[in-house]
């Protein structure tokens, strides 16, 4: 079976797995996202048949059929077999309010149930240890079986048949049964009526929580999935937001650019919750703005690297999982990420914009004081004295350095938007001092980004690289579509980047040769700025265009091959669906057109 990313996600912000098209657990890390995957045959290469997966096999299968339960991320899977058999599987990671606080264990509910015939099954239980080193060992009890020997013991509770599941017994299936897998405790309780009261409240919480959110009239279903998404990939307990829910998928075959995406970015997390604002979802911002304070509290006004852990390690040392194939084979399976060693100054004016709606948001249970206001100054002051100084750009380039126009602008960003919260405040001399900080700055911006001699910004100061960052330079408010400037901007990034639909990052070859793929967040920044410049039906058309390259679940990966034909990249990518939701809500027809 060729491995893809053709995958649906399940989670509850505490545990997460992504479920192939046959209904098995192909990838869930333990004890929280950035941890050991016990299911790892998303990166086992030709070993994936064999290791780090969870299966409900029906003998003689046919057919798969698999839909999200309505406004959840609640998983259905019904496999026929040959005779006209069909077994139900419901999977999902619970969710919901319990004793005035949310219950999200780290844990799985899997319901088996049969629909019709006399299908027969085998469960397959393969988590692994180590990355993959070797498998769990296992322990068996009168209803449960422990998998030891990896960071968390997991303790896989059932009414089934433990030696059937044990053995890998294939069984006939004339009675529905649960399975809840979660930490190494006693589960002194009836299962099928617990995980059947876990069902019906988890269904519960995320059609209330999507019940919540302003959507646009147009590509409700496509927002919705992407909205919820997003929320599966906050670590809850921390407020942190990760970039994706995997590591090492190769940005396209054989490139060697494997990352680790299971950290919390400030700038993918910045573009998380503007977008999720944009659909009325404060919850992910309150909680994501306790995580932000606790990161400046530690900066102490110093330095701020890109990406902290979900518990807000700041150490993330990259090294090679030797024990994994990779996807497809196409290693290597990074663990960390050397960009938390990084300069990216653009990081500054993330922290401030992310934080400044809670001066003037009235929903916050804890809206934005003066004393938050002090301990962002520094960030601004660190935003004003780096916003000339080289870096690693957002691209995070390891062999080189330039001065970033991106990185500047988001300087801007930051001292502008200081100017905002400090008046509204009522602290007229601060916000005095931060709009004269980012008038210097937009004037070494204007003077040092713009090539007079082809008339438009350039990625850094003093070239003419072209980036498809400069498009933000209007979300930002630098300037408008209309300034000619910009004009000319955007129409020589579309003119150089953009393959067919599709849009590069940059077309310049960088420490690994030149991209190959296209990366999904710039071409929904080029829809943005198409319909900002005007060109409403081609932003719409390219939109469609986008929206019919996701996967089954609603979703996509960090890369695009130029053709379409395949997704590449880290998954779920929380970049490319922001992009989703933004370029829709632009899009749509407003409510008043059918009200």
């Amino acid at each position: 079976m060729t491995q893809t990313l053709d995958l649906f996600p399940i989670g509850n912000c505490a545990a997460s797995a992504l479920i192939d098209r046959s209904g098995r657990f192909v990838w869930a890390c333990t004890p929280r996202v950035d941890g050991d995957p016990a299911f790892c045959a998303l990166l086992s290469g030709d070993k994936a048949e064999d290791q780090g997966f969870w299966s409900v096999d029906v003998e003689d299968r046919a057919s798969v059929r698999q839909h999200y339960v309505r406004n959840t991320p609640i998983l259905v899977t019904e496999i026929t077999d040959k005779s006209g058999g069909v077994v139900e599987i419901t999977d999902f990671a619970p969710r919901y309010r319990q004793f005035g606080r949310v219950y999200r264990p780290m844990a799985f509910v899997r319901k088996v149930r049969p629909l019709s015939g006399a299908p027969r099954i085998r469960i397959r239980m393969r988590p692994m240890v180590n990355w993959g080193e070797a498998p769990a060992a296992i322990t068996t009890g009168s209803n449960h079986l422990r998998y030891v020997g990896g960071e968390m013991t997991l303790r896989l509770t059932t009414e089934a048949p433990v030696s059937h599941i044990r053995d890998e017994r294939l069984f006939r299936l004339e009675e529905p049964f649960s399975m809840f897998l979660g930490p190494d405790e006693g589960f002194d309780a009836d299962v099928a009526a617990t995980t059947e009261r876990m069902l019906s409240e988890t269904t519960q919480y995320w059609r209330g929580w999507v019940r919540t959110l302003s959507v646009p009239l147009e590509w409700q279903e496509a927002v919705i999935r992407a909205a919820i998404t997003l929320k599966l990939c906050a670590h809850e307990e921390t407020g942190a937001i990760v970039a994706a829910l995997t590591t090492s998928i190769p940005e396209h075959e054989g490139s060697q650019r494997n990352w680790d995406y299971r950290y919390c970015w400030l700038r993918d997390a910045y573009y998380v919750v503007q977008a999720l604002n944009r659909l009325g979802a404060a919850d992910l911002l309150e909680n994501y703005l306790v995580y932000l304070r606790n990161v400046i509290d530690s900066a102490k006004g110093g330095h701020v690297q890109p990406l902290y852990g979900v518990g807000l390690e700041p150490s993330l040392v990259e090294r090679f999982a030797e024990h994994l194939p990779g996807y497809r084979g196409m290693g290597p399976v990074r663990v960390g990420n050397q960009a938390h060693e990084h300069l990216q100054h653009d990081v500054y004016g993330q922290i401030v914009l992310s934080t400044v709606q809670a001066f003037f948001d009235q929903r916050l249970f804890r809206p934005g004081a003066v004393e938050d206001f002090r301990a962002l100054e520094p960030v601004g002051e660190r935003a004003f004295e780096l916003h000339d100084k080289p870096d690693a750009s957002l691209w995070e380039f390891r062999g080189r350095e330039n001065v970033h126009t991106y990185s500047a602008v988001m300087c801007w960003a930051a001292c502008d938007r200081l100017g905002n919260a400090a008046q509204q405040l009522g602290l007229m001399e601060r916000a005095d001092y931060w709009n004269d900080r980012a008038a210097q700055v937009r004037e070494t911006i204007e003077t040092c980004a713009y090539n007079e001699k082809l008339g438009r910004f350039a990625a850094t100061f003093g070239g003419e690289e072209l980036d498809a960052s400069l498009l933000q330079l209007v979300d930002v408010r630098f300037v408008s579509p209309e300034d000619p400037r910009m004009a000319a901007t955007i129409k020589a990034v579309e003119a150089g980047l953009r393959r067919g639909p599709y849009m590069l990052r940059y077309a310049v070859p960088d420490d690994f040769g030149e991209p190959k793929t296209a990366f999904n967040i710039c071409t929904f920044w080029l829809i943005e700025v198409l319909h900002m410049s005007g060109r409403g039906q081609e932003a719409r058309d390219l939109f469609e265009e986008m929206l019919g390259r996701r996967t089954a679940a609603g979703l996509l990966s960090e890369d695009i091959t130029l053709d379409g034909a395949e997704l590449w990249g880290n998954y779920p990518q929380t970049y490319s669906l922001v992009g989703l939701i933004n370029c829709a809500n632009m899009l749509s027809r407003p409510w008043t057109s059918v009200r």
